[in-house]
């Protein structure tokens, strides 16, 4: 697939780019370019372009507005000690991203695409991605069906799109153990639905509860399957350390969805010798495992975060776990060990990182 170029572009001046890689939070400013692939029943994939960034133009009928026919990604860029560019496991997203496609009836972007769409944002603005330790760019690669139509069917025109943001850490205290909010009342997904396709849907079912997360001061609300199992976070997978060494984490369901972080978490314990289960876990285990000293540290992980201490859990009545104790000894290390092959700092031996440029 071949891009075509912008004929002009307008760039933020040199010094407004470095005050904002200089804290960049988290999905507040955008490069200066954007990707857009168009896809229509009849012609496939076309119009591959890299085009200045800007507003998209939809019809008001468009079916992504009425339908939520849409599905997204989230992978990083990372800045290597020599100035070359990488990223982690791109093809393993685009094979997810194709996944979540055919669940909601859009169109399959091959995964080279995918991967080319990468180097042609970075290609243009690969000086957004920060240098500064613990930092990268955030790709944002997204699918919305806007063919103008109001039946529900599957959209016989689909855009696929690629922005990209500076980040730094995903939570405002950096690497610290953080608190999470049991929801009893709501789910993020249900047997047979979306939860294993990464769509707006499921996040929007997830706004309320995080909402009353927060009031609650969590960080992060935990959801459960109709018979108190473990699924995942708002955002992430979640893992727990038993006290003889085994880490656990709920198995994939089909509401759940298959993080990349997630398996790469459990490749990395593998390789130590650790015994990794994938199998239902109920809340009270968590609770009971805690109380006990039989569950020694719980983690939450994705790409955004990559892992995130869990100190306490909090529901309606209770709260098990010590937010002021540190962050458990594996938890920190697997999150090392992680960082240090996206940055380039240690080998690589399965081979995850991709360059994109340099």
């Amino acid at each position: 697939m071949s891009f075509r170029l912008p004929g002009s572009s307008v760039r933020k001046a040199d010094a407004e780019r470095e005050a904002i890689l200089a804290s960049p939070g988290f999905g507040n400013a955008f490069t200066d370019h954007m990707i857009a692939i168009q896809w229509s029943v009849d012609k496939g994939w076309y119009d591959a372009e890299v085009r200045p960034y800007g507003p998209l133009q939809l019809d008001p009928a468009a079916s992504v507005l009425h339908y939520g026919q849409e599905i997204f990604e989230g992978i990083k860029a990372y800045r290597h000690a020599d100035g070359s560019v990488w990223t982690f496991r791109p093809e393993s997203n685009g094979a997810r991203l194709q996944r979540s496609a055919r669940r909601l009836a859009l169109p399959e972007l091959p995964v080279d695409a995918f991967v080319e769409s990468l180097r042609q944002l970075i290609a243009a603005d690969g000086d957004w991605v920060p240098s500064a330790p613990e930092t990268s760019l955030y790709i944002r690669p997204f699918m919305i069906a806007d063919e103008a139509f109001l039946g529900v069917r599957s959209a016989q025109h689909a855009s696929y799109y690629v922005i990209a943001s500076p980040a730094g850490p995903y939570f405002a205290k950096g690497v610290a153990p953080v608190s999470i909010w049991l929801s009893t009342e709501y789910a993020r997904a249900g047997k047979g639905g979306t939860g294993a396709a990464k769509c707006g849907g499921n996040y929007a079912a997830s706004l309320l509860p995080q909402k009353i997360a927060y009031a609650q001061g969590c960080s992060q609300v935990l959801f459960l399957d109709n018979d108190g199992y473990i699924e995942e976070l708002g955002g992430m997978n979640v893992f727990f350390v038993q006290r003889d060494g085994t880490l656990v984490t709920p198995a994939l369901s089909g509401s759940i969805l298959e993080g990349i972080t997630r398996e790469s978490i459990i490749r990395l314990a593998r390789d130590r010798g650790i015994t990794v289960e994938e199998r239902r876990m109920h809340v009270e285990d968590w609770k009971n495992g805690v109380a006990s000293g039989e569950i020694t540290e719980v983690f939450a992980c994705g790409t955004a975060a990559v892992v995130t201490p869990i100190g306490e859990l909090k529901g309606e009545g209770f709260a098990v776990g010590d937010l002021s104790a540190p962050a458990g000894e594996l938890t920190m290390s697997l999150r090392q060990e992680l960082t240090d092959i996206q940055y380039g700092r240690r080998p690589d031996p399965h081979g995850w990182m991709v360059k994109l440029s340099g």
